[in-house]
């Protein structure tokens, strides 16, 4: 009984001894699988790479494009500045020209006051 269990553990142990053993075949497999996934590696490096400089391409276009949406703003805000004061002048100049036309209103009704005064007598 002790010989045949033995024998019996002896060949389950080279049993399992020999389906442990790797195969020439087997480590091609794996040194193929290696390559692959070292492959696609290599690949989602590139990717990762021409997506980062994508990426810093769009931010210095959107950095340029905020340069001059912001140059836009000042120059805006200086036509308006210069418009305003335009506008002031004109105001300005209108005012003394509507005093300037009342002075003169003024003036030619004293004059027909006196002419009129005069043609009396």
């Amino acid at each position: 009984m002790k010989k045949g269990f033995l024998i019996v553990l002896g060949m389950f142990f080279l049993a399992i001894t020999l389906n442990g053993c790797v195969t020439t075949e087997d480590l091609e497999k794996v040194q193929a699988q290696e390559k692959l996934n070292s492959a696609k590696a290599e690949q989602a490096a590139q990717d990762a790479q021409n997506a980062k400089s994508a990426a810093d391409a769009a931010t210095a276009k959107a950095n340029e494009a905020q340069t001059n949406a912001e140059n836009a703003i000042k120059a805006a805000e200086e036509n308006a500045r210069l418009a305003q004061e335009k506008a002031a002048a004109a105001e300005k100049k209108a005012a003394e020209a509507e005093q300037r036309a009342a002075t003169a209103e003024d003036k030619v009704k004293n004059t027909e006051t006196l002419f009129q005064k005069s043609m009396k007598k």
